[in-house]
């Protein structure tokens, strides 16, 4: 499993966890929509904070919108510009 892979992992694990989603997040494709998946705004919000511990991050201000948040592959970017930079 790469790095890639591992970060796939963990981000489905914080959205199993805080996502409510109204789906299998491990059937969910990378690039599927969280939001028609059944996460809300507040949702969002848990998940958030969720990535923010578990990848020892912060999201600046400039990344909180919706779209950052719309699929694990979103996600993994933004992760992959905080973590790299």
């Amino acid at each position: 499993m790469n790095g890639g892979e591992q970060a796939q992992e963990r981000i489905r694990g914080v959205l199993r966890d805080h996502g409510r989603l109204n789906k299998d997040v491990s059937l969910l494709q990378a690039e599927s929509d969280l939001y028609q998946a059944g996460m809300t705004s507040h949702a969002s919000i848990n998940v958030m904070l969720a990535l923010e511990d578990a990848f020892e991050v912060e999201f600046p201000d400039h990344m909180l919108k919706r779209n950052v948040f719309s699929s694990i592959a979103s996600i993994a970017r933004a992760l992959d510009q905080l973590i790299t930079a």
